[in-house]
C-alpha cells in the first residue's frame, strides 16, 4: 500500500478491535481467571504460557517473551509486513484504511481537536490550583471529602465564572478547534465559554485523550450538570466516564460497576472502589453495553433508589437482553430510596457498599422482579399481564441458556401454589413436595429425562418389567437411540427434526400446570425409581416364596401379595 497510514488511525484501529477476537480466530484460547491462555503459536510448548489480556488489549508469552498488540500478532503469526497487518486488522473491523488526502485531513482534524481539548483541560486544572476564585471549587471538593490524589487521578478542574477564560488567551488555531468542539461558543463573532462557574470533569477515551467535559455548577444554575455537545472526537454512546481511570487503577478488571453520575464514580474511587464508570447523559443503550462488554464480561448496573432509577435499570436490562451471550454476567443493584452511590458509600463505607454489590440481582431474577412489580399473581388477569410482558422480552434473547432459565423462572413464578391450594391438591390425590403439586409418575420421569437425557438407558432398565410408563419408555428409547446426552442437544435435535419426533413429543408436558426446576424433579424421579426397585425386589421375593413353599405353608399376607401380583399381570 502506497503512502503513510495516519498514526491516529492505527491507534484507533487497535483500540477498536478486541485482541481476543484477533488471536482467537487463529489460536484456540481457554479462559484462565480474567485472562485467556493457549499454547504459544511462536514456540514449541506443552504447558500453555501464552496469555491474552482482553482488558489491556495485548498478549504476552511467558515462555518465549513474545508480546504486543493485534498488529504485532498478525505480523508474526501470518508473516505479514506492517502495512499488510494493518490492512488485515482493518478488514476484521470492517473499515477501510485511509489512503487519500480527504481521509488524512479527518485524522489531522481530530489531532487538532484533541490538542485543543487538552489545552482546555490543563487550563481548568491550573485554575483549580491557582485562580483567584479557586476556593469556590476547592471548598466544594473538601465538603465532598475528595483527596488530592483522587482529584489528580481524575484530572478534576475549575472553570471560573468568566466568559472568555479559555478563549481570551488561546492561539487562533486552538480557538478555532475549541469552537469546533463547542467548548467555546461563537455567536455573532463574540466567542464565550460554554462552561462557566463549574467544577470540571474531563472525559477521556480508552487511550487517555480528553474528548469532552462534564461540568457541575457551583452556583444556582438550573442545569446542575452540562456535557460537551457531540463532536468529531466525541460521541456519547461510545464513551464511558471513568473507564480509562478504572483501567489505569486495576490491571485486571474482572467487573465494572455502572453508575449514573461523575461524582458517583469519583466518590467510589475515593473509597477504594476503582471499577465504577458512568454513562454520559444517555440511557445505557446497546452501544454503551457492547463497549463495556468488550472490556469486561461482568457488569453490575447500579441505579439510584427512586422511580427514575428503576426506569433506567429497566431500560438497561431490556437493551442487554438481545446482546447477552453465554459467559457474560449482568447484575442489577437498586439502592435505598433517596440514596445514590456517592451518599451511600460516604455514609456506610466501602465494605458495606461492596456487600450490596455482591447481593445484586442477576439478570434472570431482576427481569421478572421488574415485570411482576405491583402485580398480584393470585389473579389470573395479573398473571396474563406478566406473561405478556415477560414473554415478549424473552423472545429477544439469543442466548439459549438465558432464554431457557428465564422461561423456567417465569413458569415457576406464574404457577407456583401456596397456602390453601395445598389442601385442594391433596384432595385430588396427587403428591406434594412442600406446597407444589407433583405431576403423575410417567410425566415426572419424562421431565427428569428432559433435564438429564444421558440417563435414558438407566431409566429403561429401571422401569423394565413394570406396567405403565409408556411415555417414559418411548421418550427414553428415542433419547438412547439418537444418543442425546444434554437438554441443549435435545432441543436442537427437535428444532431441526424432519422425521416426526417433534410431533410425537410435542404434547409430552401439556398437562403440566407448572414446570418444576431440575433439582426438584430429579428428587421426585429418584424417589419413584427407588420405589419401583423396592417393589420389584418384593415381587421377586414373593415369587421365590411361591416356588419354595406349598400353599399350606404360606402366611395369609404372602397369599394376598401373590394374588395382587397375579391381578396386576392379568390387567
Amino acid at each position: 500500500m502506497a503512502g503513510l497510514i495516519p498514526q491516529d488511525f492505527i491507534e484507533d484501529l487497535v483500540a477498536r478491535v478486541p485482541i481476543a477476537e484477533v488471536v482467537g480466530s487463529r489460536v484456540q484460547l481457554k479462559k484462565a481467571g480474567t485472562a485467556l491462555k493457549a499454547c504459544c503459536p511462536f514456540h514449541q510448548e506443552k504447558t500453555p504460557s501464552f496469555h491474552v489480556n482482553a482488558q489491556k488489549n495485548f498478549y504476552h508469552c511467558f515462555g518465549c517473551g513474545a508480546s504486543g498488540n493485534s498488529i504485532n500478532f498478525l505480523r508474526e503469526h501470518d508473516n505479514l509486513d506492517f502495512n499488510e497487518a494493518v490492512e488485515e486488522l482493518a478488514k476484521i473491523a470492517g473499515i477501510e484504511v485511509p489512503r487519500d488526502e480527504k481521509v488524512q485531513k479527518v485524522y489531522s482534524l481530530q489531532a487538532k481537536l484533541w490538542e485543543a481539548l487538552e489545552y482546555a483541560n490543563l487550563k481548568y486544572r491550573d485554575a483549580l490550583k491557582s485562580h483567584a476564585n479557586k476556593s469556590r471549587a476547592q471548598d466544594y471538593l473538601k465538603r465532598r471529602g475528595l483527596s488530592d490524589e483522587v482529584i489528580e487521578r481524575f484530572a478534576i478542574g475549575f472553570a471560573p465564572a468568566e466568559r472568555d477564560f479559555l478563549s481570551a488567551k488561546a492561539a487562533p488555531e486552538t480557538l478555532k478547534s475549541l469552537i469546533q468542539t463547542k467548548t467555546v461558543l461563537d455567536k455573532y463573532d463574540n466567542p464565550f465559554d460554554l462552561f462557566q462557574d463549574r467544577l470540571m470533569f474531563p472525559i477521556r477515551n480508552s487511550r487517555g485523550k480528553t474528548v469532552a467535559f462534564g461540568g457541575r455548577t457551583l452556583g444556582d444554575d438550573k442545569a446542575k450538570y452540562i456535557n460537551s455537545p457531540e463532536s468529531e472526537v466525541f460521541h456519547k454512546s461510545n464513551e464511558l466516564y471513568g473507564l480509562y481511570e478504572a483501567n489505569q487503577a486495576t490491571r485486571h478488571l474482572d467487573k465494572l460497576l455502572v453508575v449514573e453520575g461523575y461524582m458517583d464514580v469519583v466518590a467510589l474511587a475515593q473509597y477504594g472502589i476503582n471499577y465504577a464508570v458512568a454513562t454520559l447523559g444517555t440511557a445505557t443503550n446497546s452501544e454503551n453495553l457492547s463497549h463495556l462488554l468488550r472490556r469486561c464480561k461482568h457488569i453490575i448496573f447500579c441505579f439510584d433508589g427512586d422511580r427514575a432509577g428503576l426506569q433506567a435499570a429497566r431500560k438497561a436490562m431490556e437493551n442487554a437482553l438481545p446482546i447477552f451471550e453465554d459467559g457474560m454476567q449482568l447484575d442489577f443493584l437498586l439502592l435505598p430510596e433517596g440514596e445514590d452511590p456517592d451518599t451511600l458509600v460516604r455514609g456506610e463505607g466501602k465494605d458495606m457498599f461492596e456487600k450490596r454489590v455482591l447481593s445484586a440481582y442477576p439478570l434472570s431474577e431482576f427481569m421478572l422482579k421488574i415485570y411482576s412489580e405491583g402485580l398480584d399473581l393470585r389473579s389470573a388477569e395479573h398473571k396474563g399481564l406478566l406473561k405478556e410482558q415477560a414473554e415478549a422480552q424473552i423472545e429477544r434473547v439469543k442466548s439459549f441458556v438465558l432464554k431457557n432459565a428465564l422461561t423456567q423462572k417465569l413458569n415457576s413464578l406464574m404457577f407456583k401454589r401456596r397456602g390453601k391450594f395445598k389442601q385442594d391438591a391433596a384432595s385430588d390425590g396427587r403428591e406434594l413436595v412442600g406446597a407444589r403439586v407433583i405431576p403423575d409418575p410417567d410425566t415426572s420421569l419424562c421431565l427428569a429425562l428432559y433435564y438429564q437425557p444421558s440417563q435414558a438407558e438407566n431409566y429403561l432398565s429401571m422401569i423394565s418389567g413394570h406396567q405403565g410408563f409408556q411415555q417414559t419408555r418411548d421418550f427414553a428409547e428415542f433419547l438412547f437411540l439418537q444418543k442425546i446426552a444434554t437438554t441443549q442437544s435435545l432441543l436442537l435435535f427437535l428444532a431441526t427434526d424432519e422425521v416426526g419426533y417433534r410431533a410425537q413429543f410435542s404434547s409430552l408436558f401439556d398437562r403440566l400446570e407448572w414446570v418444576p426446576d431440575a433439582k426438584e424433579i430429579q428428587d421426585v424421579a429418584t424417589d419413584l425409581l427407588q420405589r419401583l426397585k423396592n417393589k420389584q425386589t418384593q415381587n421377586d421375593a414373593l415369587k421365590a416364596t411361591k416356588f419354595n413353599k406349598l400353599p399350606s405353608e404360606m402366611s395369609e399376607s404372602e397369599k394376598q401379595a401373590l394374588r395382587a401380583i397375579s391381578l396386576r399381570k392379568s390387567k
